[in-house]
């Protein structure tokens, strides 16, 4: 009878396995019309708390949505223009930049044969790393990528346009089809999903601006070329768990290096550096209390996971989606135990 249960529950893992598998293959290989939409929904989940607030104060839901529609279409605008600008100027100017680049490389060089440093780390991985072509290219691929996000933005926002007019309604299609007992948890679980994915949103944005806006009154009194263009950059990075702020880092500390010599790109890695942490270890922990509610490592591991399966946008939202993973995982008893594995302990 044990053996036959044992079987039993192998057979379910497995055939639970496949068809995890199944999805995810499926999900990777639609991915190129999946990422658009999950964006937009994502979106006008942190615009609708926004539209609510206008429709209260007996705001016409049309012109509430073409007013957020209207700051939004200002402001990717404004961003477009400045990465597009940034990207030109950037173009133009790689073949003076490798040619600094080299001279500071050469510098290094002198300074690690004189203090006989490649004994510690030998001369060929330096020379492989500190490519100039390759710095150059990743600088410039960074840059291109951000401008091609911003200018898809405005597809984004048709989609978002219509989810929004869409919202008002949605409650009470969702009202209507949960309707017994059950079902109606279920609507509640949706309702929780929404609640903590725009509570973590609206924290991020403003940590993340907070961010942005430190970063760029840094690099501006530092006297760094395109100081709003990095700090528009380490706001967009910053909603990427653990290594967005790295990664934002390292461009500006590279540009400072070359440009402006050794003294200003440690004074720029050491003014990202205090941001970040005053930021990531005092305001953010205490902003967002308990709101996320997930361990550390699997945040690091949800955000290589996601950014597998969706690419940057996956990266971008790994936390809001392993958030609405978790709630859904809670909502069943036989799923309630891996929910706890997801989270921080103090549930």
């Amino acid at each position: 009878m044990e053996t036959n249960v044992a079987k039993s529950n192998v057979k379910n893992v497995i055939i639970i396995l496949a068809c995890l598998v199944i999805i995810l293959a499926g999900i990777k290989s639609a991915v190129e019309i999946i990422v658009p939409f999950l964006l937009a929904l994502f979106l006008a989940i942190v615009c609708t708390p926004l539209i609510n607030f206008l429709v209260k104060l007996k705001v016409p839901l049309w012109l509430a949505v073409i007013a957020l529609l209207g700051l939004i279409v200002i402001a990717l605008t404004f961003f477009a223009g400045l990465v597009g600008t940034a990207v030109n100027e950037f173009s133009a100017s790689i073949p003076t930049y490798k040619q600094l680049l080299a001279q500071r490389i050469a510098g290094l060089a002198e300074i690690m044969d004189r203090f006989d440093l490649y004994r510690f780390l030998p001369k060929t991985i330096v020379e492989e790393h500190l490519d100039p072509n390759i710095i150059m290219g990743l600088i410039r691929r960074l840059l291109t990528g951000i401008s091609g996000v911003i200018t898809n933005g405005f597809v984004l926002l048709l989609i978002v346009v219509f989810m929004l007019f869409e919202a008002p309604s949605m409650k009470q299609k969702l009202a209507i089809f949960f309707q017994n007992k059950q079902e109606r948890k279920e609507l509640e679980n949706i309702q929780r999903v929404l609640s903590s994915v725009i509570s973590y949103l609206a924290i991020k944005t403003f940590v993340s601006l907070l961010t942005g806006v430190l970063v760029w009154a840094a690099l501006a009194i530092l006297g760094i070329q395109y100081a709003v263009l990095w700090g528009t950059v380490a706001f967009l990075l910053n909603y990427i768990p653990n290594i967005g702020s790295v990664l934002a880092a390292i461009p500006v500390v590279v540009q400072a290096l070359i440009l402006n010599g050794y003294s200003d790109g440690l004074l720029v890695a050491i003014a990202f550096l205090v941001i970040n942490m005053v930021i990531g270890n005092i305001i953010e922990p205490r902003l967002m209390g308990r709101t996320l509610g997930l361990s550390t490592l699997v945040v690091f591991i949800s955000l290589i996971f996601w950014g597998w399966l969706l690419g940057s946008v996956g990266m971008l939202l790994s936390v809001p989606l392993t958030m609405a993973v978790k709630i859904a995982l809670e909502s069943s008893e036989n799923t309630k135990k891996y929910a706890y594995l997801l989270g921080d302990g103090r549930e």
